[in-house]
Protein backbone atom coordinates (compact mmCIF):
# COMPACT_ATOMS: atom_id res chain seq x y z
CA UNK A 1 0.00 0.00 0.00
CA UNK A 2 1.35 3.56 -0.60
CA UNK A 3 0.33 6.32 1.22
CA UNK A 4 1.40 10.01 0.49
CA UNK A 5 2.51 12.22 3.65
CA UNK A 6 1.19 15.61 3.23
CA UNK A 7 5.10 17.04 4.25
CA UNK A 8 8.44 17.12 2.76
CA UNK A 9 10.35 16.97 6.15
CA UNK A 10 12.55 14.27 6.52
CA UNK A 11 11.87 14.20 10.77
CA UNK A 12 8.89 13.42 9.72
CA UNK A 13 8.57 10.92 7.30
CA UNK A 14 11.23 8.87 9.79
CA UNK A 15 8.74 9.58 12.66
CA UNK A 16 5.77 7.59 10.65
CA UNK A 17 7.86 5.20 9.56
CA UNK A 18 8.62 3.86 13.13
CA UNK A 19 5.10 4.31 13.70
CA UNK A 20 4.23 2.35 10.95
CA UNK A 21 6.60 -0.18 10.09
CA UNK A 22 5.67 -4.10 9.73
CA UNK A 23 1.91 -2.81 8.01
CA UNK A 24 3.67 -2.98 4.32
CA UNK A 25 2.99 0.86 3.49
CA UNK A 26 5.18 2.32 1.31
CA UNK A 27 5.45 6.06 2.17
CA UNK A 28 5.29 8.71 -0.54
CA UNK A 29 5.83 12.76 -0.38
CA UNK A 30 4.92 15.39 -2.10
CA UNK A 31 8.22 16.11 -3.67
CA UNK A 32 8.07 11.90 -4.97
CA UNK A 33 4.47 13.11 -7.12
CA UNK A 34 6.14 16.81 -8.57
CA UNK A 35 3.52 18.50 -6.49
CA UNK A 36 4.69 22.13 -6.45
CA UNK A 37 2.04 23.79 -4.40
CA UNK A 38 0.61 24.01 -0.94
CA UNK A 39 -2.59 23.83 1.20
CA UNK A 40 -3.69 27.52 2.57
CA UNK A 41 -3.35 26.48 6.39
CA UNK A 42 -6.27 28.88 7.89
CA UNK A 43 -7.52 26.88 10.66
CA UNK A 44 -7.78 27.95 13.90
CA UNK A 45 -6.44 24.90 15.44
CA UNK A 46 -3.97 21.98 14.71
CA UNK A 47 -6.26 20.10 14.26
CA UNK A 48 -8.17 21.86 11.95
CA UNK A 49 -4.89 22.34 9.96
CA UNK A 50 -4.07 19.21 9.33
CA UNK A 51 -7.60 18.48 8.28
CA UNK A 52 -7.20 21.57 5.65
CA UNK A 53 -3.71 19.78 4.57
CA UNK A 54 -5.21 15.97 4.42
CA UNK A 55 -8.24 17.42 2.24
CA UNK A 56 -5.57 19.17 -0.05
CA UNK A 57 -3.57 16.12 -0.71
CA UNK A 58 -6.15 13.92 -1.09
CA UNK A 59 -7.03 15.74 -4.70
CA UNK A 60 -3.60 13.73 -5.41
CA UNK A 61 -3.77 10.50 -3.81
CA UNK A 62 -6.05 8.39 -2.28
CA UNK A 63 -4.33 7.53 1.06
CA UNK A 64 -3.23 10.48 2.80
CA UNK A 65 -1.45 11.37 6.22
CA UNK A 66 -0.71 14.90 7.69
CA UNK A 67 0.17 15.86 10.55
CA UNK A 68 0.23 20.02 12.37
CA UNK A 69 1.59 21.32 15.83
CA UNK A 70 1.54 24.73 17.29
CA UNK A 71 3.85 25.88 19.74
CA UNK A 72 2.97 27.86 23.09
CA UNK A 73 4.94 29.33 25.77
CA UNK A 74 3.54 28.88 29.44
CA UNK A 75 5.15 32.46 30.13
CA UNK A 76 3.47 34.56 27.75
CA UNK A 77 -0.55 35.01 27.95
CA UNK A 78 -2.23 33.14 25.42
CA UNK A 79 -3.25 36.58 23.41
CA UNK A 80 0.21 38.03 23.55
CA UNK A 81 1.86 38.76 19.64
CA UNK A 82 4.53 37.05 20.72
CA UNK A 83 3.06 33.43 20.83
CA UNK A 84 3.63 31.79 17.92
CA UNK A 85 1.03 29.29 18.27
CA UNK A 86 -0.15 27.68 15.04
CA UNK A 87 2.70 29.96 12.93
CA UNK A 88 5.95 28.30 14.29
CA UNK A 89 7.94 29.27 11.08
CA UNK A 90 5.89 32.88 10.21
CA UNK A 91 5.56 34.17 13.97
CA UNK A 92 4.39 37.91 14.14
CA UNK A 93 3.06 37.54 10.37
CA UNK A 94 6.78 37.91 9.77
CA UNK A 95 8.23 35.82 6.76
CA UNK A 96 8.80 32.11 6.48
CA UNK A 97 12.35 31.34 8.63
CA UNK A 98 14.89 28.92 7.64
CA UNK A 99 15.95 26.46 9.97
CA UNK A 100 18.93 28.74 11.14
CA UNK A 101 16.96 31.71 11.42
CA UNK A 102 13.75 30.09 13.98
CA UNK A 103 17.07 29.03 16.17
CA UNK A 104 18.33 32.66 16.15
CA UNK A 105 14.55 34.33 16.24
CA UNK A 106 13.29 31.34 19.31
CA UNK A 107 16.86 31.53 21.24
CA UNK A 108 16.55 35.28 21.40
CA UNK A 109 12.57 34.90 22.79
CA UNK A 110 14.05 32.52 25.15
CA UNK A 111 16.48 34.79 26.51
CA UNK A 112 13.65 37.14 26.84
CA UNK A 113 11.78 35.07 28.98
CA UNK A 114 14.56 34.18 31.20
CA UNK A 115 16.66 31.73 29.46
CA UNK A 116 14.71 28.72 29.80
CA UNK A 117 11.18 28.48 30.01
CA UNK A 118 8.20 26.23 29.46
CA UNK A 119 6.46 25.34 26.19
CA UNK A 120 4.32 22.86 24.88
CA UNK A 121 3.79 21.84 21.04
CA UNK A 122 -0.35 20.43 20.62
CA UNK A 123 -0.34 17.61 17.95
CA UNK A 124 -2.85 16.67 15.13
CA UNK A 125 -3.26 14.06 12.85
CA UNK A 126 -5.50 13.71 10.03
CA UNK A 127 -5.98 10.84 7.73
CA UNK A 128 -7.64 10.97 4.27
CA UNK A 129 -9.20 7.89 3.05
CA UNK A 130 -12.25 7.09 0.56
CA UNK A 131 -13.02 10.76 0.23
CA UNK A 132 -13.34 11.02 3.90
CA UNK A 133 -11.17 12.98 6.95
CA UNK A 134 -10.38 11.64 10.01
CA UNK A 135 -8.55 13.25 12.69
CA UNK A 136 -6.61 12.52 16.30
CA UNK A 137 -5.68 15.48 18.98
CA UNK A 138 -5.41 15.18 22.55
CA UNK A 139 -4.60 17.90 24.31
CA UNK A 140 -3.85 18.76 28.08
CA UNK A 141 -0.32 17.16 27.48
CA UNK A 142 -1.10 13.61 26.86
CA UNK A 143 1.14 13.26 24.04
CA UNK A 144 3.87 14.70 26.23
CA UNK A 145 5.01 17.16 24.32
CA UNK A 146 5.60 19.39 27.65
CA UNK A 147 9.07 20.69 27.42
CA UNK A 148 11.77 23.16 28.21
CA UNK A 149 13.29 26.03 25.79
CA UNK A 150 16.49 27.26 26.34
CA UNK A 151 18.11 30.10 24.44
CA UNK A 152 21.30 27.83 24.09
CA UNK A 153 21.15 25.73 21.24
CA UNK A 154 23.04 22.86 20.86
CA UNK A 155 25.50 21.96 18.17
CA UNK A 156 23.51 18.96 16.75
CA UNK A 157 20.64 19.36 13.99
CA UNK A 158 17.38 17.39 13.56
CA UNK A 159 16.47 18.50 9.90
CA UNK A 160 13.52 19.90 9.78
CA UNK A 161 13.02 20.51 12.93
CA UNK A 162 15.19 22.73 14.23
CA UNK A 163 13.84 23.53 17.46
CA UNK A 164 15.07 20.50 19.07
CA UNK A 165 17.87 21.81 19.64
CA UNK A 166 16.91 24.31 21.89
CA UNK A 167 14.40 21.89 23.40
CA UNK A 168 15.28 20.54 26.78
CA UNK A 169 13.18 17.27 28.12
CA UNK A 170 11.51 18.11 31.10
CA UNK A 171 13.31 15.83 33.44
CA UNK A 172 16.83 14.95 32.19
CA UNK A 173 16.96 18.05 30.70
CA UNK A 174 18.91 17.21 28.03
CA UNK A 175 18.31 18.29 24.38
CA UNK A 176 16.17 16.59 22.28
CA UNK A 177 19.05 16.02 19.43
CA UNK A 178 21.26 14.23 22.44
CA UNK A 179 18.67 12.02 23.26
CA UNK A 180 16.29 9.60 21.79
CA UNK A 181 13.87 10.22 25.10
CA UNK A 182 13.68 11.47 28.26
CA UNK A 183 15.78 8.86 31.00
CA UNK A 184 15.19 10.72 33.71
CA UNK A 185 10.91 10.00 33.10
CA UNK A 186 8.90 8.90 35.83
CA UNK A 187 7.58 5.56 35.61
CA UNK A 188 4.13 7.33 35.54
CA UNK A 189 4.78 9.27 32.65
CA UNK A 190 6.29 7.02 31.06
CA UNK A 191 2.66 4.79 31.44
CA UNK A 192 0.88 7.78 29.63
CA UNK A 193 2.92 8.60 27.03
CA UNK A 194 3.20 5.06 25.93
CA UNK A 195 -0.29 4.92 26.36
CA UNK A 196 -1.05 7.47 23.74
CA UNK A 197 1.32 6.61 21.36
CA UNK A 198 -0.45 3.30 21.63
CA UNK A 199 -3.79 5.20 21.07
CA UNK A 200 -2.36 7.46 18.20
CA UNK A 201 -1.29 4.54 16.16
CA UNK A 202 -4.52 2.48 16.63
CA UNK A 203 -6.04 5.85 15.04
CA UNK A 204 -3.66 5.73 11.88
CA UNK A 205 -4.05 1.92 11.39
CA UNK A 206 -7.96 2.49 11.86
CA UNK A 207 -7.82 6.09 9.91
CA UNK A 208 -5.43 4.18 6.48
CA UNK A 209 -7.49 0.74 6.92
CA UNK A 210 -4.54 -0.83 7.26
CA UNK A 211 -3.67 -4.21 10.08
CA UNK A 212 -0.01 -5.21 10.55
CA UNK A 213 1.10 -8.69 9.72
CA UNK A 214 1.89 -9.63 13.73
CA UNK A 215 -2.06 -8.15 14.49
CA UNK A 216 -3.63 -10.41 11.28
CA UNK A 217 -5.18 -13.42 13.33
CA UNK A 218 -6.00 -11.79 16.27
Amino acid sequence: MEVLLGTTNPSKVAMFEDMLGGCGIVFRTPRDLGIAGEPEEEGRTPEENAAIKARYYGRYFDRVICNDAGLYFAAIPYDDPRQPGLHIRTPQGGPRMTDDEMIAYYSALARSLGGKTLAEYPDAFAVWRGGRVFTFMETGGANGNIFYMTCEPAEKRHPGWPLDSLSLYRYSNAYFVDEPYDRALPESEKEARAAYHGRLIRFLKEALGVVSPSERGK
